[in-house]
């Protein structure tokens, strides 16, 4: 004969056996006083805290950088003017082209300037400008072509400044200093070969780091060889 005793008891999920038996997928416990009911978690569910909302707002945007029209377009017609026109340079001093000087030509300018190796020298920054202005144009290896361009201006400006004229009579080297510079450290946009590279992503790391290594390549130029 079966009495109230033998039934198992069930209060609370624990039967007889001693054993947590759970009476449904998900068990609730009364919140006394409220009249509330909270659920509590079944065995195996992840439990979260709010130690989790950190580290939620420390994943990184899979996109950091979004397409702006404006700003991409317009750092493409920076790059294309300036590098084409480095182009240009260049194919005057190494090949003569364009009413250029050719190698012999801006050697002699070199010279008259105080630099010693100025064959050397012409080459140099000739085939700097040819590939600099290039990479320019197309957008890859940005941050090495516009470092190229600054610091064949810096040195431009420094054997040309004239303090008693206007501007130093440098403003076309200025203008174009300030527009290597700015690529050196805004990056070539979306709109090119750089656009998933990393120092695309991290230009201004890799501008500094540039910028560094044209101004030091500059000063050796003025020192050593003039």
């Amino acid at each position: 004969m079966s009495t109230e005793d033998d039934r198992p008891r069930q209060a609370g999920g624990y039967a007889d056996s001693g054993f947590y038996t759970p009476s449904s997928e998900s068990s609730s416990v009364s919140d006394f006083g409220s009249g509330t009911t909270a659920a509590l978690p079944r065995p195996g569910d992840p439990i979260s805290t709010d130690l989790d909302e950190p580290r939620r707002e420390e994943v990184l945007d899979p996109t950091p950088h979004a397409w702006h029209l404006g700003a991409d377009l317009g750092l493409l017609v920076l790059r294309v003017t300036v590098g084409a026109l480095f182009i240009g340079h260049g194919l005057q001093k190494v090949f003569g082209l364009l009413e250029g000087p050719g190698i012999d030509g801006f050697a002699q300018v070199l010279t008259q300037l105080g630099f010693q190796q100025a064959t050397l020298l012409a080459w140099v920054t000739g085939i700097t400008e040819l590939v600099g202005g290039a990479l320019l144009v197309l957008g890859l290896f940005t941050p090495a072509a516009a470092a190229a361009v600054l610091g064949v201006m810096a040195n431009a400006i420094w054997v040309r400044v004239n303090i008693d004229l206007f501007a130093g009579n440098v403003e076309l080297e200025s203008v174009y200093a300030a527009a290597a510079f700015l690529l050196l450290f805004a990056g070539a946009g979306k709109i090119s070969l750089d656009r998933n590279s990393p120092w695309f992503r991290r230009a201004p790391a890799f501008g500094f780091i540039f910028l560094i290594l044209a101004a030091g390549l500059s000063v050796v130029t003025l020192v050593v060889l003039r």
